[in-house]
């Protein structure tokens, strides 16, 4: 199990979970130091107690205009750091109703995932973002063929590397779906939102786990 919290609260949580839990940041800035106030740098994470970081993010991409390019960069910046990178790509609805669906995600591990990462070093994190927090959830087809998908991409990217990397799916998992889900192939785990601030969701979620 991991928990990625806001920066103000990861070496309290890293303290109090004291190893039992792994305890991750939201999100980090590229640089490690210098002229950038209000960043919070992946070392700056480290130093606090966090393992990793999630990085691209829907809402930073949404919000922030967060490129593929400037995620990679913060993928980068988490394995220089010694962070676990957690990469999040996804379609928005009208991606998936014009049957690009697969495209946009592939360019975006093309763009957001560095070619030189060991498997270890990073996880993919799917969310398409028409699943988040609306109840919808994608049918066990469409989430086969996306993890199927992202694994071609993975491998086609890092060779024998990405066969080893693990992808997460994220988007409206609960109690009730997260079985059938987690059993699907290629799918290696959860990316859990507004269900893990429900503590007994979150654990029913994570006791679903194969």
């Amino acid at each position: 199990m991991l928990v990625c919290l806001p920066p103000t609260l990861v070496e309290r949580a890293a303290r109090i979970a004291a190893g039992r839990i792994a305890i991750g940041g939201e999100d980090c800035s590229v640089g490690i130091s210098g002229a950038s106030t209000g960043d919070v740098s992946a070392e700056m994470l480290r130093g606090a107690g966090a393992s990793a970081v999630i990085v691209g993010h829907s809402e930073r991409r949404r919000l922030h205009g967060e490129t593929d390019i400037i995620v990679g960069a913060k993928a980068k910046a988490a394995r220089r750091a010694g962070l676990l990178a957690i990469i999040c790509i996804g379609e928005t609805q009208a991606e998936r109703d014009s049957g690009n669906a697969l495209n946009v995600s592939g360019e975006q591990i093309a763009g957001s995932v560095p070619q030189d990462v060991d498997a270890a070093e990073i996880v993919i994190g799917y969310e398409p973002l028409w699943a988040i927090g609306t109840g919808h959830v994608p049918t066990i087809r469409e989430v086969t063929e996306m993890h199927a998908h992202i694994r071609q991409c993975l491998t086609e990217l890092l060779g024998a590397r990405g066969r080893l990397v693990r992808i997460l799916y994220g988007g409206s998992i609960k109690p009730d779906n997260a079985a059938a889900i987690l059993a699907i192939h290629e799918v290696s785990g959860a990316l859990v939102g507004g269900a893990s601030l429900v503590a007994d969701d979150f654990e029913a979620i994570f006791r679903a786990v194969p």
